[in-house]
């Protein structure tokens, strides 16, 4: 098992392997945690710009959870080399 780093999770983040599954788990994952967190503001208009932030983080979280998973099941997954770390290749 190789090692990850901040490095290659953060080439992860912009992986075109990972990312349509991250955006399809932060839609789904960061609408329902928008609506319960955020819901009755939207609705009764007291939707202020420090809500918009948390609301844009709600969805921002969720992303980096599933690239986070996916990046950590590839390295698993990779053999052990002499740098014991596991490092996406930059397209």
């Amino acid at each position: 098992m190789k090692k990850p780093t901040l490095l290659g999770y953060w080439r992860a983040l912009r992986d075109p392997v990972f990312a349509p599954s991250g955006l399809r788990i932060a839609l789904c994952v960061g609408s329902l945690l928008f609506a319960i967190n955020h819901g009755q503001a939207l609705i009764s208009g007291n939707m202020t710009r420090e809500r918009w932030f948390s609301a844009l983080l709600t969805y921002c979280v969720p992303y980096g959870v599933n690239i986070h998973g996916q990046y950590s099941s590839r390295c698993r997954q990779q053999p052990l080399t002499v740098t014991r770390t596991c490092e996406i290749t930059p397209y």
